[in-house]
């Protein structure tokens, strides 16, 4: 049975960062998606990359604890991948922001509510997975949370074809089209980063079950 309390040790403070980092990823997209249905709020910016650069801190006081701390059972390398993976969810959640404000009146009438749904619905899984990582021992359980990421990763896909079939019928003038077709793919990408996040933790788990 794999538990990643028995590999850390238990008075180590990797769970309770990685913890944290999933946590400020997930305030992060809550945050773009505000935005999104709210753009003359420009206030949610900044809370933004406050919570970006909250996930670097903790992204930085991995790497820090990591030169000092000896892992048993678990490579360093998969913390940091890990680490690594989660900040970038954050950072692709403000550049989505900072472009969504750019376009302003190119986005009027463009309905995001589905993309923002599948956002939403890929951080809750992630924060779930390192919410329940550290005392899991069903390996069922947590590739039953991967297999959720790939599936909303999957739903974002299809999603995403059939905007851009919209997109390119004509009826868009040529800068409305491309502003739009930028922040769909800034959006899918923020899913795409969370479906990495659970591939992560799926190598972990596996390479130590």
């Amino acid at each position: 049975m794999f538990s990643l309390q028995q590999l850390f040790g238990k008075s180590d403070k990797f769970y309770e960062l990685l913890e944290a980092a999933a946590r400020e990823a997930h305030e992060s997209v809550r945050l773009v998606i505000e935005l999104m249905n709210t753009p003359r709020e420009t206030s949610k910016l900044d809370d933004l990359v406050l919570a970006r650069r909250k996930e670097k801190k903790i992204s930085e006081q991995i790497s820090a604890e990591l030169v000092t701390t000896f892992v048993t059972g678990l490579e360093r390398e998969d913390i940091e991948d890990l680490a690594r993976t989660l900040y970038k969810i954050p950072k692709s959640a403000e550049k989505l922001a900072e472009r969504f404000l750019l376009a302003g009146k190119h986005v009027e009438g463009v309905d995001f509510s589905k993309q923002a749904d599948l956002m939403a619905k890929a951080t809750d899984v992630v924060l779930e997975m390192m919410q329940q990582l550290h005392t899991l021992q069903d390996l069922e359980k947590i590739k039953a949370m991967n297999d959720k990421l790939q599936y909303v990763e999957g739903e974002a896909d299809k999603h995403m074809m059939d905007l851009l079939r919209d997109l390119y019928s004509g009826k868009y003038d040529a800068l409305r089209a491309i502003v739009i077709r930028d922040l769909y793919e800034l959006i899918e990408k923020v899913v795409d980063r969370c479906r990495d996040v659970g591939n992560s933790v799926m190598h972990i788990v596996l390479k130590n079950s």
